[in-house]
């Protein structure tokens, strides 16, 4: 009789999980094909809100100025955008594009002459078809470019793919300015937004964590941007006045290098050996000096810079960048320190839980001897 009457109420259950299943599958389904229809633009959204982040001190000051004209301001701040992000790049690639026709050109003109090869023989494995290429480039270069053909098409490919990559980097890059202009003219209503996801995904620490992923971006923006721009402006006019070529260029590589950790020192050091092989010595020996003030400001400056106002450890914060930048590349280096910083918060929650759970049952023993008594 009883297992008759469960018998109803089993079927409605499976009836329910059945139902519960369903809409799962049609939400998970939902969420799949939001994310393939906007997978093209992830990219750019992710960069177009960590612009915007890192840029809303400087958009607010600039809001302040311009007496609250949103419109006015979103249209300055994307034109400054466009004028230091992207610059640069089309800097760099119309010297590397007019290098490589230059060259192009001077090869088949026959201009381009290679001095005689050393004597290379006493460098054990290459050292011999190093010396016989080098005297086959010196007598005549097209023949030792036409023994090389199939290794220089796969060179060409590749390079070819990078400058794919690069143009659709570029494309990615005005995206996200035009999506971070947007987020600064629309910010409180963003903010809302961002709130209210927070406090749905995380309760009622939701808004902390939301603060606390704010603060992480912005403190990388000026420990690790921040620095890399200050070594190449200060690099990039040790170079000019050294009088070393093409100085805008470096100054941007020592960004880049400066930006991945690298550092600046290799370019510093490549200009100062050329300084000291063509240039006079005094200007070489300054430049030198110079070179090393600028290679060490990223051992003064991070300490101060990165993780300032965060209630988390540089080391924290430092090996968030580190580790995002090696598994995904410059975007890693703001999403890795928000990660980590979130899992770090995250752990100490768990980490302090059990401690009050064990305190109260500590007091529990005593608060029931008291009552009894």
């Amino acid at each position: 009789m009883q297992e008759t009457d469960l018998k109803p109420a089993n079927k409605e259950a499976v009836e329910r999980a059945i139902e519960i299943a369903i809409r799962v599958g049609l939400i998970a389904a939902m969420i799949l094909l939001c994310v393939w229809v906007m997978r093209p633009f992830l990219v750019p959204i992710l960069w177009g809100i960590i612009i915007a982040v890192a840029a809303w001190p400087g958009y607010s000051l600039l809001l302040g100025l311009l007496k609250g004209r949103r419109l006015l301001t979103s249209s300055l701040f994307t034109l400054l955008a466009l004028i230091l992000l992207i610059l640069p790049v089309l800097m760099l690639s119309g010297t590397v594009v007019e290098g490589v026709s230059s060259i192009h050109d001077a090869v088949h003109q026959g201009e381009l002459n290679v001095p005689p090869a050393p004597d290379l023989s006493a460098i054990p494995v290459v050292g011999p078809e190093v010396e016989t290429f080098w005297s086959t480039a010196s007598e005549n270069l097209e023949e030792a470019l036409e023994s090389i053909r199939p290794q220089l098409q796969m060179i060409g490919t590749r390079l070819l793919s990078f400058a794919a990559n690069a143009g659709a980097g570029i494309l990615h890059l005005l995206i996200a300015i035009v999506i971070a202009a947007i987020l600064l003219a629309k910010s409180e209503g963003a903010d809302r937004v961002a709130s209210a996801l927070a406090q749905r995904l995380a309760g009622d620490q939701g808004r902390r964590f939301a603060v606390l992923a704010e603060s992480v971006v912005r403190s990388v923006s000026r420990g690790i941007l921040g620095i890399a721009l200050i070594q190449a402006l200060l690099g990039g006019l040790g170079m000019l006045v050294a009088g070393v070529p093409a100085a805008g260029l470096w100054a941007i590589l020592i960004m880049i290098l400066a930006t991945i950790q690298i550092g600046a020192f290799p370019v510093l050091l490549v200009a100062a050996g050329y300084l000291f092989y063509t240039g006079d010595l005094t200007t070489a020996i300054l430049f030198a000096i110079w070179s090393a003030i600028v290679a060490s400001l990223d051992n003064v400056l991070k300490p101060l810079l990165l993780g300032r106002g965060v209630p988390v450890p540089m080391a924290v914060i430092f090996i968030g960048a580190i580790g995002g930048l090696l598994n995904a590349g410059i975007i890693g280096l703001f999403i890795g320190p928000v990660i980590l910083a979130l899992g770090y918060e995250l752990f100490l929650a768990w980490l302090h839980a059990p401690r009050v759970a064990t305190a109260v049952d500590e007091q529990r023993p005593v608060a029931e001897s008291s009552s009894q008594s």
